[in-house]
């Protein structure tokens, strides 16, 4: 154990020109201003001779090669090591497209990541970097699990595999000013939809001024991760997808957390220890052509039905994801017959897993888009471990079950990878941490 140093700031990372808001298939959604800043959020910690950092970025994706590129220059400019380097993506579908999905290619309105926009992007993750560090200081931590019930839900059915819980590390000043407050919530920020052409961090960017006005205030950041959401939603919540809404739920979000936070005990002594594994995940295998034709004729049919039948919302959104599914398997199968599918693999691949702990809590980080059934087998094996995705790259769509694969719906077409990756994330990360 030794005394603790812990440093945090934020540098804003909103785009400074026109930028097409990445999402939400067929719509030209370019932003038309501004509604809540975009910002990178870092989180440093040391103790002794290890050294940590946690950046979270209000951003759909960070992409691996993106994020190889910021750790280096962390490690270059500060001496923290890339491999205790993690660097997360909220998922907000309201900001720039920041990686290239192959899934997307056949969309004639999704145009190709903009490189000015990336440089900015990772000049923003390194100035938060630097600038945590730059501002460590005796400090003392605690963790409590806040309740997330009522920001959303399992996205296909409400009464599905679920994980409420918010994990919240509390970081204070030896005076007990807020340092720092770094929550993960396993729900997908999607709110605001593609009628939306306003850059918003949407309901983590509510729960996080929430946060700052009524607990932290203003200067200390709010380190928001996204834990596996690959099918959790706000869908059965919402009364609307509007920024009012946004913020209802921002606001449920961040009273739990205040709940929370009033338990934490702290402890100035600390043991930090990182550890990480690279994975050559097992590829998808994908229908023909034609089969994959068959089954968007058969998704748009059943689109058209709910419609004329005036179905329940919820139910029609769902239908109208699935139906872009079937799109994107199109697109992949077709890939795939063409052998260009390769290179997609090669831009995720190796997949990497990140263990960071601090005392008995361990932060593990996973790339791309998991289901949450692949989290709760491993925490219900390692308590005080909590599962963060969107971690330092993406894998080009999602990671589910067998039971979603044989479903066959939107999250099952939208990939690079099936029900055998989640697995091997799943005993890696057991076996990294045994």
């Amino acid at each position: 154990m030794k005394p603790l140093l812990a440093g945090a700031a934020s540098a804003d990372i909103t785009p400074l020109d026109r930028q097409f808001l990445f999402g939400y298939p067929h719509v030209e959604r370019y932003s038309t201003g501004v509604h809540d800043p975009l910002l990178s959020s870092a989180l440093y910690l040391a103790a002794g001779a290890e050294q940590m950092m946690f950046i979270a970025n209000d951003i759909i994706f960070v992409g691996k090669a993106s994020a190889e590129r910021v750790r280096a220059r962390i490690e270059t400019a500060t001496g923290v090591p890339a491999g205790h380097v993690m660097v997360t993506a909220t998922h907000t579908h309201s900001g720039p497209i920041t990686v290239d999905y192959l899934s997307n290619e056949d969309d004639p309105v999704v145009p190709k990541a903009d490189p000015t926009y990336l440089a900015h992007l990772e000049d923003g993750i390194v100035a938060a970097a630097l600038a945590a560090q730059a501002a460590a200081q005796p400090a003392e931590v605690g963790l409590a699990v806040a309740d997330g019930s009522g920001v959303g839900s399992n996205r296909r059915d409400p009464t599905g595999p679920s994980d409420p819980q918010v994990p919240v590390l509390i970081v204070r000043a030896a005076s007990g000013a807020p340092i720092a407050c770094m929550l993960v919530c396993s729900m997908h920020p999607t709110v605001l939809h593609e009628d939306s052409t306003l850059v918003s961090a949407d309901f983590p960017g509510m729960a996080r001024r929430f946060l700052q006005e009524r607990v932290l205030g203003s200067e200390a950041p709010v380190v928001y991760h996204t834990g596996p959401a690959g099918n959790q939603s706000p869908r059965h919540v919402t009364r609307a997808n509007t920024f009012a809404e946004a913020e209802r739920l921002g606001a449920i979000l961040g009273k739990a957390v205040t709940e929370a936070v009033a338990t934490v005990g702290y402890t100035s002594e600390v043991c930090l220890s990182s550890a990480r594994r690279f994975l050559e995940l097992p590829r998808r295998t994908f229908p023909s052509v034609e089969e994959a034709q068959a089954k968007l004729v058969n998704a748009r049919e059943r689109l058209e039905r709910l419609r004329r039948e005036n179905a329940p919302r919820q139910e029609i959104r769902t239908a109208e994801v699935d139906w872009f599914g079937a799109e994107e398997t199109v697109t992949l199968a077709r890939a795939a017959a063409e052998g260009r599918i390769e290179a997609y693999y090669r831009s995720c691949l190796p997949a990497e897993i990140q263990a960071l702990s601090i005392n008995k809590w361990t932060f593990v980080g996973w790339p791309g888009e998991v289901f949450v059934e692949y989290a709760l087998e491993v925490t219900s094996q390692r308590p005080d471990t909590y599962i963060i995705s969107l971690a330092n790259g993406e894998l080009q769509g999602y990671i589910v079950t067998e039971e979603a694969a044989r479903e066959g719906g939107y999250e099952a077409s939208n990939g690079l990878f099936g029900p055998p990756a989640g697995r091997m994330l799943v005993e890696a990360t057991l076996g990294l941490l045994g």
